[in-house]
This record gives C-alpha cells, sequence and structure tokens, in this order.
C-alpha cells in the first residue's frame, strides 16, 4: 500500500497506563505538521471530536478512535489540548509496553492505518524524520 502520510509516536509509561492517571488519551501536540494529518476541528465548537477508523496492515482487524479537541478554556473551562482517545483495547491487545512505538499511516484516499512496532527504532531513516516534542515525528514520505 502507498501512504502519503505517516507520524509515530514513542509511548510513554503514561500512555498505556502504567502510571495510574486517569487521562483520556495519548496527548497530540499542536505542531502543524503532526495536526495536519488529522481532520480539522471546529475551534469554535466547544470540544469538538471525530471517530477515526484505522485498519491494521492486516487490513481487517479494525479500531475505532476518538480524535478530540478539549477546548473548554475557551469556554470557561482550562484544557486546551488535542488528545487521540479510545485507544486503550488496543494498546492492550497489541500488549504494548513504554518505549513500543505506533506508526499512523494514511492513503491517497484518506483510509487510515496503525501498527505497533517493538523495535524501539522508527520506520525510516533519520534524515526523513522530523522530531517534535513528546516521541512524536512525522515520517516524510
Amino acid at each position: 500500500m502507498t501512504y502519503i502520510a505517516q507520524i509515530t509516536k514513542v509511548l510513554s509509561a503514561n500512555d498505556i497506563g502504567e502510571t495510574g492517571a486517569h487521562q483520556a488519551g495519548i496527548l497530540v501536540p499542536k505542531e502543524r505538521e503532526i495536526l495536519s494529518f488529522f481532520p480539522h476541528l471546529n475551534p469554535k465548537e466547544k470540544n469538538p471530536r471525530v471517530t477515526l477508523v484505522f485498519r491494521e496492515t492486516d487490513g481487517i482487524t479494525r479500531w475505532d478512535f476518538n480524535f478530540i479537541y478539549y477546548n473548554n478554556r475557551f469556554f470557561g473551562g482550562t484544557r486546551n489540548e488535542y488528545r487521540l482517545t479510545c485507544m486503550t483495547k488496543y494498546l492492550k491487545a497489541r500488549n504494548a509496553r513504554a518505549g513500543d512505538i505506533v506508526s499512523l499511516f494514511k492513503d491517497m484516499e484518506g483510509r487510515l492505518t496503525i501498527e505497533l512496532n517493538r523495535t524501539g527504532l522508527p520506520p525510516a531513516t533519520q534524515d526523513d524524520v522530523l522530531i517534535l516534542s513528546g516521541g512524536w515525528k512525522v515520517i516524510k514520505i
């Protein structure tokens, strides 16, 4: 399959629930390169969200995750962050550990694929990787 976009996240202990924190999903940085992978969410709407359907590389196994902009700071609250939620079931099913790398891919038709990499190495060479905060990377395709 040919992909037009790929981002990766090195999972932290917090991402996989080892710290006992009650966070809602994986924090997505506000960097343009990362956010451009996801659909645009209307910032004038309180806590806008969209369900994203990811398939594993087998093309069959389906996972539904929510991409949410928790923006209640602009509606009298305190939060102003993007998160990818509803991933716990996937991470448990794949026995994810801190240090594992989750790769998210998008193809020409907008279909999304997810893959867990246990090697500790991103699937591209360092020359093709833009390193961003929080363990996220954009892989240039």
